[in-house]
């Protein structure tokens, strides 16, 4: 690579860019100046191992740049002093110095076969370039380096296209060109070695026990990196599920992030069994049975902690369909109060499950963060002294201060009969994966009346429909009245992204034609995400929940013995002091954590 070559990457060209943009000072360009040679012959030393002797000085160069240095040394911004400038921010910045466009990669956009078959990988390693998209008949490539005129002439006569160069960060495209090309290598390889043609029975006659000449062995190195290569890629974007579809001639990977599925890789229909077979072999199923669903679990490591992956195979119109959901530590155990509960909400949650006995409920689809609301919760109520038991279906993330149980319904280990059994092991906190029938719901009332507390979760709308739902099953009123403590019911909301929030104004009148009535009436100030790389144009950044909390006071048991109506309960809740789910969305949209659109996704009036 030629970077050192162009005089504007030269390092007082590079200090004056970025003083001109008030990220650094006069005395801090010096002080960068002043350290350059020292810093640069202890990268030197890091990236060759000692062995720096043997290379020429332009060859130093092109391994360490100046950029290398500034993020050595870490300076902070002159403009906003604590924040330290990043290597996204340099590159940014000589952009618009240098008046090329700048391009933070997202690689849920890029093409697979676009980018590694475009040019090969080791000229895409040894120049930096890695092609994006072709755009209005272009080619955009990448680059750390938008100066190297005679390699964009190379590229352009190999893709017989014109190419439009955009500079992006070094770091990001070493990482990117290892990651897709690698990918690239694998599926490749494995689609060589087992080219020969074959039937396709991986669709609607899956449930035939013949094998095609076309599946391949799950040991197979290549299927071996491809799906190794799924995982670190999905812990990179922070998904939360990954989905393995099988179509009719192509397997679509999807991720979901931050609650929404993104499509990042269509392979080729004849590595599918493949790969399931080798997520089937790393999660202890029967590689061998393909017309039941079946359910497993893989363990592995991501930054040094053990990350739980639960795997899910049901059969589908085209072959076996995959979804993998992983529980990341740092996700399910959470400090509290740092889930999205206001102040006084988190008081009357926290005073529900500190109490000695009783049931506190926790309700809310699927993926509304329940799970993490109870893990977080017994971790904080977890101590040498409090024995806590869970009954799981399946088993979400192990945990070595709590007692966890399986359900297995094959051999009757079910939350009912397991609850009646657990009695006896002396526990006094018992979390009850799901209420789900008579049954466990009844279990679940004997141990809260016998002075257990007991943390579960239950499918309703909301706070107070909770208390019919347990009227539905079939538990009496005086039953419920006696050992329900409260409900929570919760929903998870995208937060705006802080990097390109925008403020705006909003007339009250049209939030309230929405369902989203504001007092008083008039102009609000609210915010938006614009998009930016860092949130992938989305205009949000991660997600927090959203809360109705509701304890089981004197005057809604009284109700309940009365045989109230629905509307009654939630008017008495209310009265009371009961923020509903729409209400406290519309709190955080006020105070600029999230959008009217999001709360109008996830509650409902």
């Amino acid at each position: 690579m030629q970077m050192q070559k162009d005089k504007r990457f030269s390092s007082q060209n590079i200090c004056k860019a970025l003083m001109a943009a008030r990220l650094i000072s006069r005395e801090q360009a010096q002080d960068l100046l002043k350290k350059e040679n020292r810093v640069r012959t202890i990268l030197l030393k890091q990236k060759t191992r000692g062995e720096e002797a043997s290379l020429s000085r332009e060859q130093q160069a092109d391994l360490i740049s100046f950029i290398d240095v500034i993020l050595y040394l870490k300076p902070e911004r002159d403009n906003e002093p604590g924040k330290i400038i990043d290597e996204d921010l340099i590159y940014s910045t000589l952009a618009e110095s240098w008046k090329v466009p700048y391009r933070k990669i997202d690689p849920l956009k890029l093409e697979l076969n676009l980018v590694t078959g475009t040019i090969s990988k080791s000229f895409a390693a040894k120049h930096l370039l890695l092609p994006l998209m072709i755009e209005e008949g272009k080619l955009i490539v990448a680059t750390p380096d938008p100066f190297n005129y005679e390699i964009i002439k190379d590229v352009e006569m190999v893709s017989k296209l014109k190419v439009k160069i955009v500079l992006s960060s070094k770091t990001d495209i070493e990482k990117l060109i290892s990651e897709f090309f690698g990918f690239r290598h694998s599926i490749a390889a494995a689609e060589d070695l087992f080219s020969s043609k074959g039937i396709d029975i991986g669709n609607l006659e899956q449930f035939v026990s013949l094998k095609s000449s076309d599946d391949f062995p799950s040991t197979d190195q290549h299927i071996v990196n491809a799906v190794n290569h799924l995982f670190s890629y999905s812990f990179d974007q922070q998904a939360s599920d990954i989905h393995i579809e099988p179509k009719r001639d192509v397997c679509l990977v999807r991720m979901r992030i931050d609650g929404v599925l993104h499509t990042v890789y269509k392979l080729p229909k004849k590595l599918h069994n493949a790969v399931v077979s080798r997520i089937k072999s790393l999660s202890r199923l029967d590689m061998a049975e393909k017309r039941r669903p079946q359910d497993g679990r893989i363990k592995m490591e991501k930054d040094d902690k053990e990350v739980e992956i639960r795997v899910s195979t049901i059969p589908v119109a085209f072959g076996e369909k995959v979804v993998l959901r992983i529980m990341d530590p740092d996700i399910l155990f959470q400090d509290l109060e740092h889930l999205g509960f206001f102040e006084e909400d988190f008081e009357r949650y926290k005073k529900l499950i500190t109490m000695p006995f009783g049931i506190v409920l926790v309700t809310g689809p699927t993926g509304s963060g329940k799970s993490t609301t109870l893990y977080s919760s017994l971790r904080m109520l977890s101590s040498p002294e409090v024995n806590i038991t869970t009954i799981e279906d399946p088993i979400e993330m192990i945990h070595e201060e709590f007692n966890q149980i399986a359900v297995q319904a094959a051999v009757n280990v079910t939350f009912g009969s397991v609850l009646r059994n657990i009695l006896r092991q002396d526990p006094d906190i018992i979390m009850v994966g799901e209420i789900r029938d008579l049954e466990t719901a009844q279990a679940a009332v004997q141990a809260a009346l016998t002075g257990h507390l007991v943390l579960s979760t239950l499918h309703t709308n909301d706070a107070v429909t909770t208390i019919f739902r347990l009227l539905d099953l079939g538990i009496p009123p005086y039953l419920i009245q006696s050992s329900l403590n409260g409900v929570v019911a919760q929903r998870l909301v995208r937060k705006i992204c802080p990097y390109c929030a925008q403020d705006f104004e909003m007339d009250t009148r049209e939030l309230a034609d929405l369902g989203l009535g504001i007092d008083p009436r008039g102009v609000v100030n609210l915010k938006h995400g614009k998009g930016c790389s860092k949130c992938r144009n989305t205009g949000y950044k991660g997600r927090t929940g959203i809360y109705e909390i509701m304890p089981y006071s004197e005057s809604l048991k009284l109700l309940t013995a009365n045989g109230s109506g629905l509307d009654k309960l939630r008017k008495k809740a209310v009265e009371e002091g009961l923020v509903l789910l729409r209400e406290n969305g519309i709190r955080k949209m006020l105070n600029g954590q999230t959008t009217y659109q999001e709360i109008l996704r996830v509650t409902w009036d």
